[in-house]
């Protein structure tokens, strides 16, 4: 084996993921070993790869790699979902562009002109994903309106409303003029906005006094129905039963009184505009106010406002300002910081609007996804997501699931002509014959039926997801569902906690009577190092395929995991992905090193097997850590494990233990064992770094044909004895102090020292010499019964260790140096004593945990008295 100088990430990512799909690698089938299923959120079908997939796709990639290294049988699906108004929005502005209006060529024609953007532009972000190393199994890939998932979604519509959970009914709903389409009240993001609180007269029938209101949209005012005053307000008794003109349009309407008003808010006064307030709305069902709805769908207004008809709602806000200031009924206009609604998907203001839409009830169809969430069958990590999870579940309300868009899944309902009345089928011809039924006409014909034209939400395919890859909807016995689900886990991000994980968790509990998955894992937001959301209007954002151009795939991985902890925020810099790339070219070098060495049948020697033996124990402690931080989806921290086991145990120290001096042959038993351990520490970064890892592996050893870490056993921790690794720690540090003092006192490596140490209490253990012999290149390593006079010493636990260097110190300095130490020693004990005299902390503490700090107060109390002796030496 040997390796090029320098690592070439591009040229075996390519290499090795050709290799990985040509040998079918990541493709699962269902079969007698234990699956490990993750079913990707699939992105929008037109998007491309930003940062927030790389980190989520990135742990989902991590968590598959590593069970078909335990041997599990691993199944990671991809695919795509239609994203109706995201798309819908592009193909309309692609033939807006041409001069081609949506409706001027129907829906039929539109859906061939959807069809062909989806086809040009859709995918995309799937083949990116190949270039990051995901291991999907992409002959499984699917997409939320292929035929299968398709039938999936009407069929489960038929059923729930079959069940009398999908209703269809006038009510208030968040209306989005961009996309001319409702939302849901999750796709409605709040922010503070600055505006204007307008206060207006509105004169009384009977008088000429005026009552004044506070309103923030003076536009509605044509739409006016009533005002509402607190029946408890003693200002305003004697308006109870008495009218008002509305301004402009010079409606009548009543004054009526309601508890809702909050009499400390803006005069005290009300307007009612049911058509256009949701709270509004609910008072207006009470007292069965007139609902006049003034706005279009394309946020403009209608006849039904009598003024301003056709103009935008910011133009007619300025239109009936001017026209009630002149007026003389414009009392005061306030500055006002309030919480405005936009739409997430077209960041235009949401207009409240009554419309008609259907609804799927969720008290009833919700409990048994809240109670397997508090209950733990189903767990969250973080866990404080649980919280916010029960809150909105507890206050679920109705889901509005149509849309008035045409690329979707259309609703399944067919209008029967000449009626009010509707049928919900599957085809035509079951609407024709349930339509012949309800009716009992059966001169009906397929010309006398409509089908519904809304599509659902995008999230009713989305929530199926985990049974519907599966076919399990169509098909709830086929092989594949009942082998596959429930899934293991769910990487996603917080943000769609309501849209899609508690909703996927209905639909499991409703259609497979089980949860869709074990485990969620939440990651957080990746932003900039001011905290911003990454965006392109921001310009704030790297392009990935950029960063893995420059980085790699494995530096680009490692660096968005450095700093990921679960459910935080991200903040990129462009340092992490560079130390993503030191950490592959910092493997790769050790590798090289190892496949350099000249290997001869000789001895070994003592120093190497001791460092074998210590690695070996080092590696099974990391291990067993890692197992937990897996268990617990603390990646981060189980990257840094095997980061720091790699660069600073076993290249920083056990590679210069055991390599041989320059020229000298390394013996054929630390040789075998070293690539025995450097193949070990592959498998365990393979699920990280996956094309650096399979290059070295597949060179470290004769491979088969065919033959991959991909596959390769996953290492599980072994018995390991913790005392050998503290000691060996003991050792580390009385070779770093040697060679601290070397460099201090510019003595060259290649110049023998002695070194003599004097026990301070206790035993003496001789097992690590040869190590702190080879390592710091000593000519003698003594026990000596006194202190030697005029040295340089240290001490490390019971041991005082000295170089006896006194032509080379200086001793003024050399006083300092161990007098800062003294102070800070001294600190220490004090703070450790502290702690051991308080009753509370001995009482409740382990009893491992009062051991340490007194063996701490004890080696405190050792080196004290070592450095005042060795001041004293010096100071003569």
């Amino acid at each position: 084996m040997s390796l090029p100088k320098n690592f070439n990430p591009a040229e075996i990512e390519q290499k090795w993921y050709s290799y990985w799909i040509d040998n079918k690698f990541f493709h699962s089938e269902p079969n007698e070993k234990e699956p490990y299923t993750i079913v990707i959120p699939p992105p929008n079908v037109t998007g491309v790869l930003h940062m927030g997939h790389i980190l989520n796709n990135t742990i989902q990639d991590v968590l598959i790699r590593r069970a078909r290294m335990q041997g599990k049988n691993a199944c990671w699906v991809p695919g795509t979902d239609h994203a109706s108004i995201a798309t819908e929005a592009k193909v309309v502005n692609k033939l807006k562009e041409q001069g081609i209006d949506k409706h001027d060529i129907g829906r039929d024609e539109f859906m061939k002109h959807a069809w062909e953007w989806t086809h040009e532009h859709g995918g995309i972000i799937l083949k990116q994903l190949r270039t990051l190393g995901a291991s999907c199994d992409w002959d499984r890939t699917k997409f939320t309106l292929d035929d299968d998932l398709y039938q999936s979604v009407i069929k489960v519509f038929i059923d729930l409303y079959n069940k009398g959970l999908i209703y269809r009914g006038i009510r208030m709903v968040n209306w989005d003029s961009e996309a001319k389409t409702a939302v849901s009240d999750e796709e409605v993001e709040y922010k503070e906005t600055p505006g204007h609180l307008y206060h207006v007269r509105y004169k009384l029938t009977d008088s000429n006094d005026f009552v004044v209101i506070a309103t923030t949209r003076p536009e509605t005012i044509l739409a006016d129905t009533a005002i509402c005053v607190n029946p408890n307000d003693e200002r305003f008794k004697h308006l109870h039963g008495k009218k008002v003109i509305v301004p402009v349009i010079n409606r009548e309407v009543p004054i009526i009184t309601d508890e809702y008003v909050d009499m400390e808010f803006g005069t005290g006064c009300l307007k009612i505009t049911p058509a256009h307030d949701p709270n509004d709305y609910e008072i207006g069902l009470k007292h069965n106010l007139e609902v006049i709805d003034i706005f279009n769908n394309n946020g403009t207004l209608n006849e039904k406002a009598e003024f301003y008809v056709g103009q935008t709602l910011i133009e007619a806000r300025k239109s009936i300002l001017k026209d009630i200031e002149a007026a003389g009924l414009l009392v005061k206009i306030e500055d006002y910081m309030h919480k405005v609604g936009y739409s997430q998907r077209t960041q235009v203001a949401i207009e409240p609007k009554i419309s008609m839409q259907w609804f799927l009830k969720m008290e009833d169809i919700a409990k048994p996804a809240l109670e397997n969430v508090m209950n733990d069958n189903i767990r969250f990590f973080p866990e404080m997501f649980k919280n916010t999870y029960r809150h909105w579940m507890e206050n679920v309300r109705d889901w509005n699931i149509s849309r008035q868009l045409w690329w979707g899944h259309q609703i399944p309902a067919y209008y029967i002509k000449g009626t009010n009345d509707f049928v919900v089928a599957a085809t035509i011809e079951e609407a024709l014959k349930l339509a012949k039924e309800k009716t009992g006409d059966k001169k009906l014909t397929t010309n006398d039926i409509k089908q519904e034209e809304d599509v659902l939400d995008t999230w009713f395919s989305s929530w199926l997801w985990p049974i519907s890859v599966f076919n399990g909807i169509n098909e709830p016995e086929n092989e594949d569902i009942k082998y596959y689900y429930p899934t293991n886990v769910l990487t996603t991000g917080h943000d769609i906690i309501f849209f899609w994980v508690a909703r996927m968790v209905i639909s499991g509990y409703e259609y497979r009577g089980q949860f869709p998955f074990k485990d969620v894992y939440f990651t957080g937001m990746v932003r900039d190092e001011q905290k911003r959301k990454m965006s392109k209007q921001l310009g704030n954002s790297p392009d990935p395929l950029d960063l893995i151009a420059e980085y790699g795939a494995d530096g680009v991985r490692v660096g968005m995991l450095l700093c990921s902890p679960a459910g935080g925020d991200l903040l990129y810099k462009s340092e992490l992905v560079e130390q993503g790339r030191n950490f592959a070219n910092k493997i790769w070098n050790a590798a090289r090193l190892v496949t350099s060495w000249n290997v001869e049948d000789i001895e070994q020697p003592k120093s190497s097997k001791v460092a074998i033996d210590w690695f070996n124990a080092k590696i099974n402690q990391a291990l067993e850590n890692i197992d937990n931080q897996y268990d617990t989806y603390r990646l981060s921290e189980a990257l840094m494990t095997i980061y720091r086991l790699f660069w600073d145990d076993f290249a920083s120290w056990y590679l210069e233990i055991i390599k041989p001096a320059f020229g000298k042959p390394m013996d054929s038993k630390t040789f075998e064992d070293t690539k025995e351990i450097l193949d070990k520490m592959l498998r365990v970064l393979h699920p990280f770094m996956p094309f650096v890892t399979e290059e070295i592996w597949q060179n470290l050893s004769e491979r088969k044909e065919g033959e991959t870490i991909v596959f390769a056993e996953m290492p599980v921790a072994q018995k390991y004895d913790e005392e050998f690794i503290n000691k060996f720690e003991n050792i580390k540090s009385i070779i770093s102090n040697i060679r601290k003092i070397r460099l201090e006192k510019q003595i060259k490596f290649a110049d023998k020292i002695k070194v003599s140490y004097n026990l301070i209490e206790g035993e003496y253990d001789n097992f690590f010499d040869e190590i702190v012999i080879k390592s710091c290149n000593l000519e003698a390593f003594e026990n000596t019964s006194e202190k030697i006079q005029g040295a340089i010493s240290f001490i490390v636990k019971n041991v005082e260790y000295y170089i006896p260097l006194t032509d080379n110190i200086n001793v003024e300095e050399e006083i300092e140096k161990l007098q800062k130490e003294l102070e800070y020693n001294l600190g220490f004990l004090k703070g450790v004593q502290k702690k051991l005299s308080n009753e509370r902390f001995v009482n409740n503490a382990p009893a491992k945990v009062i051991e340490i700090e007194k063996q701490k107060q004890t080696d405190a109390e050792n080196k004290i008295k070592a450095l005042e002796e060795q001041i004293a030496n010096l100071k003569g």
